[in-house]
């Protein structure tokens, strides 16, 4: 092994190894991870091989570890990113023996951050893909763990920020007893570009995705029927949507409800953009914004000294709106007076701009919204009755985001992919453990809440790195009692962090003061018995043991000479 390099303690680790038998997964820190037999692997080898050929099989295989390298080493930056290189970078080796890939054993390595220098020898022992390639290919005429080299090219890679090429000098799938690799950056490798394909992806489609992205940034800026695009299969989003559609091909006055988030003004627009009225204005007026005294002159327009402070005619909502829809948010808060003519423009298709008696015909379909009972809003005298009939003709509930919890997954995709290009950002994607805080979050704030969260995730993520919890939900406790990696490789129920530091603490001061295990035991016993105040049963219980088992253990301690707190019989 490399004298200079030696691995720091692995507890970090397998701490963050976590069994979660209840949920059905297993995580590495914020990343799902799955337990797949070789066998399974080895299928899946020679299956591609087979079908596409050896060299396009490379090239998937190789790709796939190498993401997962890149992905390992921003872990690795998190992890340790205040201890030394070494110790950070030798996260991926560990990690590698920890998930199984091989026992990694470091050559020689020369690497210096600031100058771009690498190079690196490392040893193999039970490669799992070579492994895998002899059960179901047999012996290789040449190295195939192209996963495993995927994976040390793209870690090395992400903390070198140049291209690393790993190749394998000796593999065990050509008949050799271990698998030994060097490192070293790309064009430093003689037939380095030959290579080059297995690791990066097509700069074209790269820059194709990107200008599709921001397209989409822009279109979703110029046009806003695109920004308030309907997204969702949930059974009770699919009905109101089948509600919205039926009324798109009729005049008739839409009433959208629901919680506030739930985006209503995007039902909205969608109805606008299924109807025969799409080429002309969509308007939208928040009554809930405008001061009372404002509320008649927005909607239905003033003429010149209609009112204090009137210099000049002005058209209202009403008419802008005109051959087109108008969107009424938060109708539950206009004034009854505004409300009276409401009800006029709504029965006539009439309005009268303050300060004029000049009738004047308008042809627009209203949408109203409000996430408050009307109902009670007219038993309270609130609101006009006569209005709410007319308004009531066919209305639209809009289901809470916590209603349709297998909507999150595409709803916050989209997000993803329209921030990223507002910002200027690269993001790989949403970690699986943010993604499954995301659909379990209670989203009182609804699909509005979603789309902040998404945002802030967007503008606090590295460049080409992943949205993790901590970025959507900074204040996230850690999950507790899971069953964790102990050092002997056996799964033992852990708690959290601080939990197992504080354990770790403990251990440490009773090593170094030297008790024994017997008489560590005795104290523990006894300040348990002490806090339930001799209660035995009590204390069994916070012990986790039965009271029994409590009696016999304090009545060994006695027959051994150690005094006991109590009289165990």
């Amino acid at each position: 092994m490399d004298p200079h390099l030696k691995y720091p303690d692995d507890a970090d680790l397998r701490r963050l190894l976590r069994f979660v038998p209840d949920d059905g997964s297993i995580w590495l820190g914020d990343r799902r991870m799955v337990l797949l037999h070789t066998v399974a692997l080895g299928s899946l080898r020679h299956d591609l091989i087979t079908s596409v050929g050896p060299e396009h099989a490379r090239r998937v295989l190789t790709r796939m570890g190498y993401a997962c390298g890149q992905r390992d080493a921003e872990f690795a930056k998190r992890l340790r990113g205040g201890q030394s290189w070494s110790e950070m970078f030798l996260v991926g080796p560990q990690l590698h023996m920890l998930e199984g890939a091989a026992k990694v054993t470091p050559v020689k390595t020369d690497i210096d951050l600031d100058a771009g220098r690498f190079y690196g020898e490392y040893r193999w022992d039970h490669s799992w893909e070579a492994y895998a390639h002899r059960e179901k290919l047999g012996l290789a005429e040449e190295p195939a763990c192209w996963i495993l080299l995927g994976y040390a090219s793209g870690y090395t890679s992400a903390f070198m920020g140049r291209l690393v090429l790993f190749k394998e000098t000796t593999c065990a799938a050509c008949g050799a007893d271990h698998c030994q690799i060097v490192g070293r950056p790309i064009d430093e490798w003689p037939d380095g570009e030959a290579h080059r394909a297995y690791f990066e992806s097509d700069s074209l489609l790269e820059k194709i995705e990107a200008l599709s992205q921001q397209v989409e940034a822009l279109r979703s800026t110029l046009d806003p029927a695109a920004e308030g695009a309907l997204i969702g299969q949930a059974p009770a989003f699919r009905r109101a949507y089948e509600l919205l559609r039926k009324a798109a091909g009729t005049q008739v006055t839409v009433l959208l409800t629901g919680e506030t988030g739930v985006g209503k003004e995007r039902f909205a627009r969608a109805l606008h953009e299924l109807s025969d009225r799409r080429a002309a204005p969509f308007v939208a007026v928040n009554c809930a914004a405008l001061p009372g005294e404002l509320i008649e002159a927005e909607l239905f327009g003033v003429e010149k000294g209609g009112y204090t402070g009137a210099h000049a005619a002005r058209a209202g909502r009403f008419e802008r709106a005109d051959g087109g829809t108008l969107f009424l948010d938060e109708i539950g808060e206009m004034p009854l007076a505004a409300q009276a003519k409401l009800l006029r423009a709504l029965q006539e298709g009439e309005i009268e701009r303050i300060g004029s008696e000049v009738v004047r015909k308008v042809r627009v379909r209203v949408v109203a919204a409000t996430n408050v009972d009307l109902e009670a809003a007219v038993a309270q005298g609130r609101f006009r009755r006569d209005l709410l009939y007319r308004l009531n003709v066919y209305p639209i509930r809009i289901p809470a985001l916590r209603e349709r919890p297998g909507d999150i997954d595409a709803l916050a995709r989209s997000m993803l992919s329209r921030f990223s290009a507002l910002h200027g950002k690269r993001i790989a994607g949403i970690s699986e453990r943010a993604m499954q805080a995301l659909t379990t979050h209670p989203w009182p704030g609804n699909v509005r809440e979603l789309e902040n969260l998404i945002e802030r995730g967007v503008i606090l993520a590295a460049q080409d790195g992943a949205i993790e919890l901590e970025h959507v939900f900074p204040e996230a406790p850690e999950p507790q009692r899971q069953a964790g990696l102990g050092p002997q490789g056996r799964l033992a129920e852990v708690g959290s962090r601080e939990q197992q530091d504080l354990l770790d603490r403990v251990l440490d001061r009773v090593l170094g003061e030297g008790l024994s295990l017997d008489q560590l035991e005795q104290q523990l016993l006894e300040a348990a018995v002490t806090a339930a105040k001799g209660n035995l049963a009590a204390a069994a219980r916070r012990l986790g043991i039965t009271r029994p088992q409590l009696a016999y253990r304090l009545k060994r301690a006695a027959e051994a000479g150690t005094p006991a707190a109590v009289d165990p019989s």
